[in-house]
């Protein structure tokens, strides 16, 4: 999968991504947790805390997918969860998940678009969104829309893998990425989407750009915590 083909258009790339999501959604958690080695669950856990949830806040989870995100915050604090994604057949499991917990009081799910949030301004008290961020059209479209649906002070926390810094890991990473994750994936999924990923990564902007980015939309104490050598990072910032 070339780059040509997912970075040429941010229209053209949100459609080949909500088409990926859509023909992977049967194995996606399976593959998750057993390319990361179940390191999955423990990255999201951490992006929740830096939310710094209390109960009765109602929290946007964008690119939910299948829910882990949300499930995750409900057991951080007494919030209400709603989860938004571009990928029907992913809201499809995040709600055969939601109703097998009991949680439908507590965690609804919308399907739609990042660029163009279907809520009124100021309306939730916290936002996350978990290696989704690369995958909309234009990024700095998303983040605008993430500030305006926030309330004053409202927290946010992106979660997204990131280029380790060190010159073995990185090269070590760089090499899972390339040539063996896309392997296994193929094996028992979709190697196309995981040939996707490591572009997708690489296209992404560095810590110090991505930061200037949240800034320049608004949002203030901005900060960036790496997490497992730096695999992935968790961005913070407040409106």
């Amino acid at each position: 999968m070339s780059d040509s083909e997912f970075f040429h258009s941010g229209e053209a790339k949100k459609t080949q991504v909500q088409t990926m999501f859509d023909g992977i959604a049967r194995r996606y958690d399976f593959l998750n947790h057993f390319l990361s080695l179940g390191t999955d669950l423990y990255w999201r856990r951490k992006s929740v805390h830096a939310l710094q949830l209390k109960d009765g806040q109602v929290l946007l989870d964008v690119a939910t997918g299948t829910g882990d995100q949300g499930f995750s915050a409900l057991k951080a604090a007494d919030v209400r969860v709603v989860g938004l994604d571009f990928s029907f057949n992913m809201l499809e499991l995040a709600k055969k998940k939601i109703d097998a917990r009991q949680l439908s009081r507590k965690f609804e799910v919308v399907q739609g678009d990042a660029e163009n949030l279907p809520f009124q301004d100021n309306t939730f008290d916290a936002l996350s969104i978990s290696y989704g961020i690369r995958n909309v059209g234009t990024i700095s479209a998303a983040l605008g829309e993430f500030y305006r649906v926030l309330k004053p002070g409202g927290r946010m926390s992106i979660l997204e893998f990131s280029e380790p810094q060190g010159w073995f890991f990185g090269r070590l990473y760089r090499f899972y990425f390339d040539h063996i994750l896309p392997k296994l994936a193929g094996v028992m999924s979709s190697k196309s989407a995981y040939t996707y990923l490591p572009e997708s990564v690489r296209h992404f902007p560095d810590r110090h750009d991505f930061k200037a980015l949240l800034t320049s939309e608004g949002f203030h104490h901005v900060k960036h915590q790496d997490l497992t050598f730096g695999i992935t990072a968790i961005y913070n910032g407040v409106k």
